[in-house]
């Protein structure tokens, strides 16, 4: 009976590691080489470049953010309100007319919420902000984003007034 058991055990652990090992994923060197770094925001495959610093391929990793206002966000949401839906479409007016190269959009959240969970909500709102633009008729290589999370806040408040306006996306206009 305990040679039995032992050789149950045995297998069980074996097939286990076996499992376990098989469900790890190896570091590979080309994803990493792929898309520039491995801090990339945003979605490779809908054609979004990484902003990591400096210049990136040749584009700007920074721009005017004063000429159009952000768009605000609700609580926990990366859906653009109809009310803010105005903004968007002056700075797709913008860029249409060709009066701007592109355009770097920064997802920013107010400070609760990890900042794993705060970096990947600044990046869907970036995100929903770029989807829209694009629907509007922009040119999507036009168009960069970039998460900063809770890291820049607008109002360093600790209250819903300062929540609010840090809930937003930035147009930086290069």
């Amino acid at each position: 009976m305990t040679k039995k058991f032992m050789k149950w055990f045995l297998f069980i652990a074996m097939a286990g590691s076996l499992v376990m090992m098989s469900g790890c994923r190896s570091k590979n060197k080309n994803n990493v080489d792929m898309y520039g770094s491995s801090g990339m925001i945003g979605d490779p495959l809908i054609g979004d470049v990484p902003l990591d610093g400096g210049f990136n391929d040749g584009l700007p990793m920074d721009g005017d953010r004063s000429l159009f206002p952000p768009v605000y966000f609700a609580y926990d949401s990366s859906q653009v309100n109809p009310e803010e839906a105005g903004k968007v479409e002056q700075v797709a007016q913008h860029l249409k007319k060709g009066k701007g190269q592109g355009v770097i959009i920064e997802g920013h959240t107010d400070e609760r919420g990890s900042r794993e969970y705060n970096l990947a909500l600044g990046e869907r709102r970036a995100l929903a902000v770029r989807d829209f633009l694009i629907s509007l008729g922009v040119n999507p290589s036009a168009i960069q984003t970039k998460s900063l999370g809770e890291e820049m806040p607008e109002n360093m408040g600790h209250d819903e007034a300062a929540w609010r306006s840090n809930r937003r996306a930035v147009f930086a206009i290069y």
